[in-house]
Protein backbone atom coordinates (compact mmCIF):
# COMPACT_ATOMS: atom_id res chain seq x y z
CA UNK A 1 0.00 0.00 0.00
CA UNK A 2 1.71 3.71 -0.94
CA UNK A 3 2.43 5.81 1.58
CA UNK A 4 0.66 8.77 2.87
CA UNK A 5 1.58 12.47 3.94
CA UNK A 6 0.15 14.24 6.64
CA UNK A 7 -0.03 17.46 7.96
CA UNK A 8 0.58 17.21 11.52
CA UNK A 9 -0.68 20.21 13.62
CA UNK A 10 0.44 21.41 17.16
CA UNK A 11 -2.66 21.92 19.30
CA UNK A 12 -2.13 24.97 22.17
CA UNK A 13 -1.47 28.00 19.92
CA UNK A 14 -2.71 26.24 16.65
CA UNK A 15 -6.34 26.24 16.89
CA UNK A 16 -6.72 26.92 20.62
CA UNK A 17 -5.43 29.65 22.41
CA UNK A 18 -2.42 28.98 24.46
CA UNK A 19 -2.60 29.23 28.39
CA UNK A 20 0.25 30.25 30.61
CA UNK A 21 -1.05 27.94 33.44
CA UNK A 22 -1.61 24.89 31.12
CA UNK A 23 -5.15 23.93 29.43
CA UNK A 24 -6.15 21.56 32.29
CA UNK A 25 -10.35 22.09 31.82
CA UNK A 26 -12.81 22.21 29.25
CA UNK A 27 -12.81 26.04 30.66
CA UNK A 28 -9.21 26.91 29.86
CA UNK A 29 -10.41 25.97 26.24
CA UNK A 30 -10.79 28.83 23.44
CA UNK A 31 -10.95 28.38 20.08
CA UNK A 32 -8.82 30.75 17.55
CA UNK A 33 -11.98 32.14 15.81
CA UNK A 34 -10.63 31.09 12.21
CA UNK A 35 -9.24 27.88 13.11
CA UNK A 36 -12.53 25.24 13.19
CA UNK A 37 -13.19 26.77 9.30
CA UNK A 38 -9.76 26.54 8.41
CA UNK A 39 -10.14 23.08 9.97
CA UNK A 40 -13.65 22.14 7.91
CA UNK A 41 -12.25 23.92 4.76
CA UNK A 42 -9.46 21.17 4.43
CA UNK A 43 -11.75 18.13 5.28
CA UNK A 44 -11.06 16.55 2.02
CA UNK A 45 -7.29 16.74 1.44
CA UNK A 46 -5.78 13.33 0.69
CA UNK A 47 -3.31 13.82 3.82
CA UNK A 48 -3.76 12.48 7.21
CA UNK A 49 -4.24 15.22 9.65
CA UNK A 50 -2.37 14.28 12.94
CA UNK A 51 -2.27 16.38 16.08
CA UNK A 52 0.86 15.86 17.75
CA UNK A 53 1.45 17.58 21.32
CA UNK A 54 3.49 18.68 24.31
CA UNK A 55 1.25 17.95 27.54
CA UNK A 56 3.71 18.76 30.15
CA UNK A 57 1.36 19.57 32.55
CA UNK A 58 1.04 15.94 33.26
CA UNK A 59 4.87 15.18 34.01
CA UNK A 60 4.91 18.42 36.10
CA UNK A 61 2.15 16.33 37.98
CA UNK A 62 -0.44 19.47 37.50
CA UNK A 63 -2.68 17.24 35.45
CA UNK A 64 -3.59 13.62 35.32
CA UNK A 65 -2.74 11.10 32.34
CA UNK A 66 -6.83 10.43 32.35
CA UNK A 67 -7.51 14.28 32.22
CA UNK A 68 -5.51 15.18 29.63
CA UNK A 69 -6.06 12.31 27.66
CA UNK A 70 -10.13 13.05 28.30
CA UNK A 71 -9.82 16.79 27.99
CA UNK A 72 -7.87 16.31 24.31
CA UNK A 73 -10.48 13.86 23.34
CA UNK A 74 -12.93 16.94 24.01
CA UNK A 75 -11.44 19.08 21.93
CA UNK A 76 -10.98 16.90 19.01
CA UNK A 77 -14.32 16.30 19.14
CA UNK A 78 -15.60 19.99 18.85
CA UNK A 79 -13.64 20.18 15.61
CA UNK A 80 -15.13 17.08 14.49
CA UNK A 81 -18.80 18.95 15.18
CA UNK A 82 -17.37 22.04 13.60
CA UNK A 83 -16.99 19.48 10.51
CA UNK A 84 -13.15 19.37 10.79
CA UNK A 85 -11.51 15.69 10.56
CA UNK A 86 -8.42 14.78 12.75
CA UNK A 87 -7.28 11.40 12.05
CA UNK A 88 -5.34 10.56 14.97
CA UNK A 89 -3.35 12.62 17.86
CA UNK A 90 -0.51 12.11 20.12
CA UNK A 91 0.16 13.50 23.41
CA UNK A 92 3.34 13.48 24.88
CA UNK A 93 3.01 13.92 29.09
CA UNK A 94 7.03 14.44 29.71
CA UNK A 95 8.06 17.33 30.64
CA UNK A 96 11.13 19.53 29.60
CA UNK A 97 14.93 17.95 30.22
CA UNK A 98 13.32 14.48 30.20
CA UNK A 99 14.94 13.62 27.00
CA UNK A 100 11.72 11.34 26.52
CA UNK A 101 11.90 11.11 22.73
CA UNK A 102 8.51 11.93 22.06
CA UNK A 103 8.78 15.36 23.73
CA UNK A 104 9.07 18.15 20.50
CA UNK A 105 11.80 19.23 19.29
CA UNK A 106 12.79 15.17 19.09
CA UNK A 107 10.85 13.90 16.48
CA UNK A 108 9.13 10.82 18.24
CA UNK A 109 5.56 11.30 18.17
CA UNK A 110 5.81 12.20 13.93
CA UNK A 111 7.81 9.22 13.59
CA UNK A 112 5.38 6.78 15.53
CA UNK A 113 2.42 8.46 13.72
CA UNK A 114 4.54 7.37 10.70
CA UNK A 115 5.02 3.84 11.16
CA UNK A 116 1.42 3.52 12.79
CA UNK A 117 -0.39 5.27 9.87
CA UNK A 118 1.87 4.27 7.11
CA UNK A 119 2.91 8.17 6.06
CA UNK A 120 5.53 9.41 3.75
CA UNK A 121 7.21 11.98 6.21
CA UNK A 122 8.92 13.60 2.89
CA UNK A 123 5.46 15.30 2.00
CA UNK A 124 4.13 15.94 5.03
CA UNK A 125 3.34 19.15 6.32
CA UNK A 126 4.47 20.17 10.42
CA UNK A 127 2.61 23.27 11.72
CA UNK A 128 2.76 24.71 15.21
CA UNK A 129 3.21 27.90 17.20
CA UNK A 130 6.82 27.14 18.43
CA UNK A 131 10.60 26.92 17.38
CA UNK A 132 10.40 22.91 18.85
CA UNK A 133 7.66 22.27 16.50
CA UNK A 134 9.83 23.51 13.65
CA UNK A 135 12.65 21.23 14.82
CA UNK A 136 10.15 18.43 15.26
CA UNK A 137 9.16 18.74 11.75
CA UNK A 138 12.69 18.84 10.56
CA UNK A 139 14.38 15.95 12.70
CA UNK A 140 11.56 13.57 11.33
CA UNK A 141 11.92 15.10 7.60
CA UNK A 142 8.96 16.92 6.71
CA UNK A 143 8.96 18.52 3.20
CA UNK A 144 8.08 21.78 4.93
CA UNK A 145 8.13 22.47 8.71
CA UNK A 146 5.96 26.15 9.42
CA UNK A 147 5.58 28.68 12.02
CA UNK A 148 2.35 30.31 13.09
CA UNK A 149 2.29 33.66 14.67
CA UNK A 150 -0.48 32.81 16.91
CA UNK A 151 0.09 31.33 20.09
CA UNK A 152 3.53 32.18 21.38
CA UNK A 153 4.59 31.83 17.27
CA UNK A 154 5.59 35.54 17.43
CA UNK A 155 7.69 35.61 20.15
CA UNK A 156 9.10 32.44 19.35
CA UNK A 157 10.26 34.14 15.90
CA UNK A 158 12.58 36.85 17.25
CA UNK A 159 14.14 34.31 19.23
CA UNK A 160 18.23 34.22 17.93
CA UNK A 161 18.01 30.69 17.87
CA UNK A 162 15.26 30.77 15.12
CA UNK A 163 17.95 32.52 12.87
CA UNK A 164 20.01 29.21 13.17
CA UNK A 165 17.95 27.01 12.38
CA UNK A 166 17.15 25.45 8.47
CA UNK A 167 14.57 27.82 6.46
CA UNK A 168 10.77 27.38 7.60
CA UNK A 169 8.10 29.34 6.38
CA UNK A 170 5.69 31.65 9.05
CA UNK A 171 2.09 32.64 8.79
CA UNK A 172 -0.02 34.82 10.63
CA UNK A 173 -2.69 31.92 11.47
CA UNK A 174 -3.76 28.62 10.29
CA UNK A 175 -6.11 29.53 8.21
CA UNK A 176 -3.18 31.62 6.13
CA UNK A 177 -0.89 28.33 6.18
CA UNK A 178 -3.96 26.19 5.10
CA UNK A 179 -5.22 28.78 2.60
CA UNK A 180 -1.39 28.99 1.23
CA UNK A 181 -0.79 24.60 1.42
CA UNK A 182 -4.04 23.83 -0.51
CA UNK A 183 -5.92 26.25 -2.13
CA UNK A 184 -8.32 23.62 -3.86
CA UNK A 185 -9.54 22.11 -0.31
Amino acid sequence: MPKQPALFLDRDGVFIENRANYVCSWGDVEFFPQALAALARIREIPYKIIVVTNQSAVGRGILSWETAVSLNDRILEAVREGNGRIDASYLCPAKPGTNDPCRKPRPGMLLQAAQEHNLDLSQSYMIGDALTDVQAGQAAGVRQAILLLTGRGAAQAQMPQAQHLPPFATFATLSAALQQLFPHA
